[in-house]
């Protein structure tokens, strides 16, 4: 069961590793590529379900990204894995590699 603070707490993770994201120039283009959203829709998108544990699920689909964005917020690796769990949609999936 969800706590409103941990869902809370995964969310501000995940909002983190979005703006990771859109700062780097490497790293948007591919997530536009995977997920398929316009750059400009991105926005609205992220109020979408699964829209952020999508997020966190491209982070942790690829260690260097993982460990980069880990480094970048000093959040342990561990912690994101976990707050993935905390989202809508955020299930087990992340384990498949993008």
């Amino acid at each position: 069961m969800n706590h409103p603070a941990t869902q809370e707490a995964a969310e501000s993770i995940a909002i983190q590793a979005l703006g990771f994201i859109a700062a780097d120039p490497e790293l948007l283009p591919r997530f536009l590529a995977i997920t398929g959203i316009e750059a400009t829709a991105i926005r609205q998108a992220a109020g979408e379900p699964g829209f952020l544990a999508g997020v966190l699920q491209f982070v942790l689909a690829h260690e260097p990204t993982l460990m980069a964005f880990a480094q970048a917020s000093g959040i342990a690796p561990g912690e994101i894995g976990k707050a993935l769990r905390h989202l809508p949609l955020g299930d087990d999936s992340h384990q498949t590699s993008i």
